[in-house]
């Protein structure tokens, strides 16, 4: 499959200032995931964002890269259900062929470390950590780096930057942490632009967490764009099938939100399920990552 994206539309990057239209489109996308059984028209969701209708379809097709008609049919259960009707091929055919293999099986090329078991043991101790917070097509996103890659990606809504702040530093608690934007920000722009996701420039990321974790995450870098597992089908690629409730906690406690897709694991029927940092923004990603695939040749 081809990295190539159209002209237009495509998800808007980084550089946009997206957090003011990311709340606009939270709005619609909170509307049109509770009423997406009605099929609301265009009118009726601009109405309910307060955005006339033709400024709503501009702003949601720049931002998603599909319009609210089209973001309402990704959310439908027949698509959930069309996202793991080949779960188990597709991760078959990951491992079989690598990330370097033919096609693209992970739209992001990542190259990873991971932390030694007993570095993990040691939360996060000798680790210098930098972070910094910034407009994402999701909200604020923070990002957490340290010497060896990006460590941390999370979001938040206006006003909860601290508490999302708080969340990630318990994770490794002895770590060392310094405020840095200037650090953060090439890795933003990497990973929300796809123009820039190219094989020969792999996004280098590490990962802090127990051995098990570690392996839950790297099963999710697997998992390529538009397509997605159960909690079962990854439990099974790890060689432990009766710990799908393991895994699930380990999918909890990601610390790499998107980059590692954890928003791409879905309930046996095609239920969303949870998503640490909500059920809108879990949707509202899935729909974005839609109108990447729709853009592409």
């Amino acid at each position: 499959m081809s990295l190539a994206i159209a002209e237009a539309p495509r998800p808007m990057s980084a550089k946009v200032e997206s957090t003011s239209d990311y709340a606009i489109v939270r709005r619609a996308v909170e509307f049109i995931s509770a009423h997406w059984r009605d099929q609301p028209s265009l009118d009726l969701i601009a109405e309910e964002v307060g955005l006339k209708p033709l400024a709503l379809q501009r702003l949601f097709t720049r931002w998603a890269g599909l319009s609210p008609k089209g973001f309402v049919q990704a959310l439908t259960l027949d698509h959930a259900r069309g996202l793991l009707s080949d779960a188990a091929s597709v991760l078959d055919a990951s491992y079989e062929v690598g990330l370097s293999g033919p096609g693209r099986l992970h739209d992001l090329f990542v190259t990873h470390d991971a932390m030694t078991p007993g570095a993990f043991k040691a939360r996060g101790e000798g680790i210098a950590i930098s972070y910094g917070f910034h407009p994402s097509p999701f909200g604020r996103a923070l990002l957490m780096v340290t010497e060896h890659g990006l460590a941390g990606l999370a979001f938040a809504d206006d006003g909860e930057e601290a508490g999302v702040l708080a969340d990630m530093r318990a994770r490794w608690p002895r770590a060392t942490y310094g405020e840095d934007p200037t650090a953060t920000a090439p890795y933003v722009a990497r990973i929300f632009d796809p123009e820039t996701w190219r094989p020969d420039r792999p996004l280098r990321i590490f990962m802090i967490g127990s051995d098990f974790e570690v392996r839950v995450w790297e099963t999710l870098l697997k998992l390529p764009l538009g397509r997605a597992a159960t909690y079962s089908d990854i439990a099974a690629h790890i060689g432990r099938p009766a710990a799908a409730r393991a895994v699930g906690s380990a999918i909890g406690r990601n610390p790499l939100s998107f980059v590692v897709p954890c928003h791409r694991v879905l309930g046996k029927g095609g239920s969303l399920c949870g998503y640490h940092w909500g059920l809108t923004r879990k949707r509202a990603i899935i729909g974005w990552e839609a109108g990447v695939l729709g853009g592409e040749d």
